[in-house]
């Protein structure tokens, strides 16, 4: 670890970055606020006396470029379209859900949710058979009646999908847990009507016993059949949905592009042009978005999903900027649970209130139904990815707090500021700084 943080100010030339970072990192190693360093103790530190020109006003500089972090971070977002990637389902609410739910209350503002991959994986086989079970018991009683419409199994089941996200949450509300089951299997029932091109109730019931014989001969870890793995995808897709209704956004809104390279292997494909980068590029192409989202998390951080995402939305970008004048488009670089910023990384700082992380934490209980307990938890924590987000975003205040002080969150004129007990860091980048970052990441992948 030693090594690699010589490696980096001793490395290339020196940049306001590693200003930022020598004295950030000094201020909690040696337990002492920002305005409260002396000259002696940047002079003492091996790594902040490497900075030019060093001098007290050195200290004042960093603090001024934090803090015009944090007001960037406040700045409020009109007429603007948004279009935010995620690599599986959860991974935009964990990255930035508090900044995205300010932005939807902007009526003037569009935001598209884009979910990459199927993300079917991270359903267990326990959880598609208690659901199923769930099904088939409303299904007796008769409590599933949209099967008794005369088209439902025509065309019906492809109506009021928005319909099943309103049921689900108005008894989330209400605290109903009956009737939110009822609204998951609602959408279960639509969706093996559309995979498994079911024509009647007798059919509707054959299905879901063989998909249940299926299951419960399998060993846990095995492969499930590709209808299995859409149906399990198709979960995860309505809990996306759920999330985000919460602010409003209709269904319409909420992408599925389930790219072609991700199949469940243990060693996946990468991204080809035609099938993974395409649908990308025409989203693009569509929507014309002013920002775009995405996960930027360098090779071998977290799942290699991430990585493979990223160089496809890459792709997208390069060939619609030979298209369309990009000029304005900023990219938002957005980590999460798997990796995190250094304060000197990030160019935007988002201060986090208490409600902000309720409402996370709340919305992911109540929607990720299929990982509250999560089959892929992170080695930091055995809980909800929703409590590990928050832990984060706590650490990186208090790591801001050690260079600007307590009193001035406390003092600030902004209330935004004054009620932030945690902080969401990501990077704003231009298409071209974007590119470049992303053959960077390419270039450490091929070694």
């Amino acid at each position: 670890m030693k090594d690699s943080v010589e490696a980096y100010y001793k490395t290339g030339e020196w940049t306001k970055e590693k200003t930022e970072r020598a004295i950030i990192d000094l201020c909690k190693r040696i337990n002492k606020y920002g305005p409260k360093l002396e000259l002696a103790d940047l002079k003492s530190d091996p790594y902040c006396s490497m900075i030019p020109d060093l001098s007290l006003d050195t200290i004042q500089e960093v603090m001024e470029s934090v803090q015009s972090k944090l007001l960037k971070g406040i700045q409020q977002e009109k007429n603007q379209v948004f279009y935010h990637t995620g690599p599986h389902h959860d991974d935009i609410p964990l990255g930035m859900q508090p900044h995205v739910n300010r932005i939807l209350r902007e009526p003037s503002n569009k935001s598209v949710f884009s979910v990459l991959t199927s993300g079917f994986t991270a359903v267990t086989n326990r959880f598609v058979t208690e659901t199923l079970d769930c099904t088939k018991k409303l299904l007796d009683e008769g409590r599933i009646q949209m099967i008794k419409f005369p088209d439902f199994f025509e065309s019906g089941y492809k109506y009021k999908w928005d319909k099943d996200v309103y049921h689900f949450l108005l008894h989330v509300a209400s605290d109903e847990s009956l009737e939110r089951v009822r609204g998951l299997c609602h959408r279960v029932v639509r969706a093996i009507v559309e995979i498994w091109a079911v024509r009647d109730y007798e059919e509707l019931r054959n299905t879901i016993n063989a998909i249940l014989s299926n299951i419960r001969d399998s060993y846990d870890g095995q492969k499930n059949p590709p209808k299995i793995q859409k149906l399990k995808g198709m979960i995860r897709e309505f809990e996306e949905e759920l999330v985000w209704a919460h602010s409003g956004v209709q269904v319409k809104n909420v992408r599925h592009l389930r790219l072609g390279f991700y199949t469940g292997d243990i060693f996946t494909e990468q991204p080809n042009r035609e099938r993974d980068v395409t649908p990308i590029l025409e989203e693009f192409r569509k929507e014309k978005p002013n920002v775009i989202s995405l996960a930027l998390d360098p090779e071998g951080s977290g799942p290699d999903t991430h990585y493979k995402v990223l160089q496809a939305i890459a792709d997208a970008i390069r060939l619609w900027n030979k298209e369309a004048d990009l000029s304005e488009l900023r990219i938002w670089g957005y980590r999460n649970v798997w990796f995190k910023f250094a304060p000197s990384e990030a160019n935007v700082m988002v201060p986090v209130s208490l409600n902000a992380m309720d409402v996370l934490d709340k919305s992911f209980s109540d929607c990720y139904l299929s990982q509250v307990n999560a089959s892929f938890p992170s080695y930091e924590l055995d809980g909800r990815f929703s409590t590990l987000a928050k832990n984060i975003w706590v650490e990186q205040l208090e790591t801001v707090q050690y260079l600007l002080g307590k009193d001035y969150f406390y003092t600030h004129e902004n209330p935004s500021i004054r009620a932030s007990h945690g902080l969401i860091f990501f990077k704003e980048m231009n298409v071209e700084e974007f590119l470049l970052h992303a053959r960077e990441l390419e270039k450490s992948m091929e070694g």
